[in-house]
């Protein structure tokens, strides 16, 4: 199959597709892959043909002040929409622009998106399947579709149940569409026109179901119950994470965790900046328990987590840039994290429950899924005290949570290898799909 793959250039978004790329080329398929230039070099390593993103559709997500300015000063879902909008939305007319030139350049069996890309939606709103190349999202978000059975996405509320909490829902939808997610909708409106797709500004949340299929990198035990969810999506499970190189040499400190309750925390790769959001809090809330903690700092030089501490590390905390997860999360008893999602998934995948703490992005829903589900504890704050850390890891401890999380993870297990299953559903979508008529 020759396949074009495209993904925002936000590591928690492309680096799955990556993933996938890798599994793709080494089955021996063709695959053109559309991401920003900061990625070019895993995305060759992959195997794949790197083509960048235009300049107006690419950034860099570690320095996403200078893409979004003032976006540490926002806060709430004024973040919320603020995030979306600059990340997935300014861009969408020039990806729509870049996909729209390979696919006159080149003939596709199969586009894959990760389900932001929202480059891909004119397409999919202009053109009928059956007119075009399968086109197929994989996500590595939360569900956001909207529905009576489930609160809006943004404000990270439990679902609720009973006629009550439906009635909640759809005054939630009405209010947040006239207030806070007007400007977003405005937005997506103006974004789609200047595409010439059709498309209700509103339906901005649903947006990822009008893939052909979407692949859900989650499990439905970890997502909201909705009547309104298509047929379309599909729940694969987490990526599961490479087995560590031979030549990857471990922290010198590792034998240190033998026999140790083992609690690891992380802010992930994009908001690792500031090392007194949590990796700070946990090292010295827990100084004095009878852990060991081991941070890792996504990139983020060690010696900031140093002067987050105030200059000294507690005796009983290990830090380190990396750590493949392979070797990490089967030593691992809690995981503290502001809920990226991928690594969340994988927490969950390995029987391990959480501590969560998110402000950004779509972490706020993550941890609120991950609590509703009884798989750990949501701190509901990006920020939290030492204090609040360190009774949150103690209920993780104590509690169901561990029994919980190993009960999703048997779940994840039965599903198979996703990267397989990926393989399948493209090769069945293209051999029941004609030939695509070329739309130019």
């Amino acid at each position: 199959m020759k396949l074009l793959l495209c993904s925002s250039p936000i590591f928690g978004h492309v680096s799955p597709l990556i993933t996938v790329a890798a599994s793709l080329t080494e089955a021996g398929h063709d695959v053109i892959f559309l991401t920003g230039r900061k990625y070019q070099a895993r995305v060759e390593d992959a195997g794949a043909t790197f083509v960048a993103l235009p300049a107006e559709a690419d950034y860099d997500d570690a320095d996403l002040e200078a893409w979004l300015p003032d976006r540490s000063s926002r806060k709430g879902l004024d973040a919320v929409v603020y995030d979306i909008t600059g990340m997935f939305l300014r861009p969408l007319a020039a990806q729509h622009r870049a996909v729209h030139s390979l696919r006159q350049a080149h003939s596709f069996d199969a586009i894959v998106g990760e389900s932001a890309f929202l480059g891909l939606l004119p397409t999919l709103l202009k053109e009928k399947p059956g007119q075009r190349e399968p086109i197929v999202g994989i996500s590595a978000l939360p569900v956001t579709q909207s529905s009576v059975d489930a609160a809006p996405f943004g404000p990270a509320l439990a679902p609720g149940k009973g006629p009550v909490s439906r009635l909640r829902n759809r005054a939630l939808n009405t209010m947040l569409a006239k207030g806070p997610f007007r400007p977003l909708y405005a937005a997506f409106g103006d974004a789609l026109a200047e595409c010439g797709a059709p498309g209700e500004p509103r339906v901005f949340f649903d947006a990822p179901t009008t893939y052909d299929l979407l692949l859900q990198l989650s499990a439905p035990e970890l997502e909201y119950p909705r009547r309104e969810l298509g047929e379309n999506v599909r729940f694969l499970g987490p990526l599961r994470p490479a087995a560590a190189k031979a030549d990857v040499a471990l922290p010198d400190w590792w034998a240190d965790l033998d026999g140790k309750t083992v609690v690891h925390v992380t802010q992930g790769t994009i908001d690792n900046a500031d090392m007194t959001r949590l990796i700070a809090p946990t090292i010295l809330g827990l100084a004095t328990e009878d852990v060991i903690v081991v941070a890792t700092t996504g990139g983020t030089p060690v010696d900031a987590v140093h002067r987050a501490c105030g200059g000294t590390i507690p005796g009983n905390a290990r830090v380190a840039e990396f750590i493949p997860y392979s070797a990490l999360l089967p030593r691992t008893d809690v995981v503290v994290t502001n809920g990226g999602f991928g690594g969340v998934q994988l927490s969950i995948a390995a029987g391990v429950p959480l501590v969560l703490a998110g402000a950004t992005e779509d972490k706020p829903e993550v941890a609120a899924r991950v609590a509703w589900a009884g798989a750990g504890v949501n701190l509901k704050t990006g920020t939290p005290t030492p204090g609040a850390v360190t009774r949150g890891v103690r209920a993780v401890l104590k509690g169901h949570y561990r029994s919980r999380a190993e009960e999703i993870a048997a779940a994840m297990a039965k599903v198979g290898d996703p990267l397989l299953e990926i393989e399948r559903v493209l090769k069945d979508a293209v051999s029941t799909t004609r030939p695509p008529t070329p739309c130019w």
